[in-house]
């Protein structure tokens, strides 16, 4: 009798701890699909609880502050649910049905599926609680009327779930669904216009951000930084760890590899790879054409070859080809020869580092060289730089040099 009594609390107790197990794995898979989105750039700010908002983000119509999306009830997501999470990832729409500014990039999260949109509420849910307020966005007429929105969103928005392509492999599709939707790549990699839109014919075709003045190469095109010259090897290291044989990343990029890309398992870094791999087109960099004439350029590339050997031959070498993975190549480097020249300047004028991780936990980084050098140092080193050991990149001027000094660090 005692047997039969206690057995309906024996399968309350198990059908309870495998309820809890399920959570947990919901909670540690939305984890994983929250550090693919990084949603923590945005939504944390450097000090702060984690995703309590309030990171002010500057953009050409004004500054705008991430909201605090932990559960509190009164200032975060507390008393939202799963579906209204989902119409936000997917519609970019508040609960009430506000229009969000598209620097929510729901533009790419509308690929995102039910299932990870579930997941990560679920772990956005078991974060401790915040309760702080958001702060107001401080955008100049007109746009700090989000009607406006409306429009924008006919012109640049385009709903719907990521659908896999049956022509293409399980790997290509799954890299194309964290490319395109959760990572979304396009947001910057994609040229911004006037309006702060993001052109779908030009997908991945590279271009300014505005925002942080670093140009964001084209993925398309390997007179950039097409991949598809790159083995598969190659761009994983870049994307896991921030170096490769290749190259570096910095700047944004470096922040993104911190904070998201290194945390992603084999088979996802993999895959996106894979989809990377396969946008890149064309040849390398080709000759263009000088503005500069000859005699002036010859003495142009003089001058810079003299800088370059005093401040930057210890590393990079003298000959261009480095000693990577540390120090990246510059000799036959498309991001040195892009059309747009403002990266190498950075460089040169700011420094960097790549990002700290697991793969590689001290990095080389490059030390600044805005006190030592002069607007006409730092346009020769990087015209130079840009023409020298075969490279075709165009002369920069010390306007160029000039106007980059008083740039965002981050």
């Amino acid at each position: 009798m005692k047997l039969r009594q206690a057995m309906p609390l024996l399968f309350l107790v198990a059908h309870t701890a495998i309820a809890h197990a399920d959570d947990q794995s919901q909670i540690a898979k939305g984890e994983y699909l929250a550090r693919a989105g990084d949603c923590i750039a945005c939504h944390t700010n450097p000090g702060d609880p984690l995703f309590s908002g309030g990171l002010p983000m500057p953009t050409p119509f004004g500054t705008l502050f991430s909201t605090n999306i932990t559960p509190d009830p009164d200032t975060g997501i507390g008393t939202w649910n799963a579906d209204q999470f989902y119409g936000a990832l997917h519609t970019g729409r508040f609960p009430d049905g506000g229009l969000m500014y598209p620097a929510m990039p729901y533009g790419s999260y509308t690929k995102v599926t039910r299932a990870d949109s579930d997941a990560m509420f679920a772990y956005l849910r078991s974060v401790p609680p915040v309760h702080r307020q958001n702060k107001s966005d401080e955008l100049r007429f007109p746009y700090d009327n989000r009607e406006l929105i409306l429009g924008w969103r006919t012109l640049f928005f385009s709903q719907g779930e990521y659908q896999p392509d049956p022509g293409k492999s399980a790997e290509w599709n799954r890299g194309a669904y964290l490319v395109e939707g959760l990572g979304h790549c396009g947001m910057c990699h994609t040229p911004i216009n006037a309006l702060g839109g993001n052109d779908a014919s030009q997908a991945f075709q590279g271009g300014l951000i505005p925002m942080q003045n670093w140009y964001a190469p084209s993925l398309t095109s390997n007179k950039e930084a097409g991949l598809g010259e790159w083995s598969i090897d190659e761009i994983v290291d870049l994307l896991r760890t921030g170096v490769s044989r290749r190259g570096a990343v910095y700047g944004p990029m470096a922040e993104v590899v911190y904070d998201s890309l290194q945390y992603l398992n084999d088979a996802d870094v993999r895959a996106m790879a894979v989809y990377l791999k396969s946008l890149g087109q064309g040849q390398p960099p080709g000759a263009q054409v000088s503005n500069i004439p000859v005699p002036e350029s010859s003495l142009l590339l003089s001058f810079g070859q003299t800088v370059y050997q005093a401040h930057c031959a210890a590393c990079h070498q003298s000959d261009g080809r480095g000693m990577p993975p540390q120090y990246p190549p510059l000799a036959a480097n498309p991001s040195i020869q892009m059309q747009s020249a403002v990266n190498p300047i950075r460089m040169v004028l700011n420094g960097g580092l790549p990002p700290g991780t697991q793969g590689n936990p001290q990095p080389f980084g490059m030390p600044p060289f805005a006190q030592i050098l002069s607007d006409d140092e730092v346009a020769a080193v990087v015209t130079y730089i840009r023409a020298a050991w075969g490279n075709h990149g165009a002369p920069v001027s010390s306007i160029e040099a000039n106007a980059l000094r008083s740039a965002p660090l981050d």
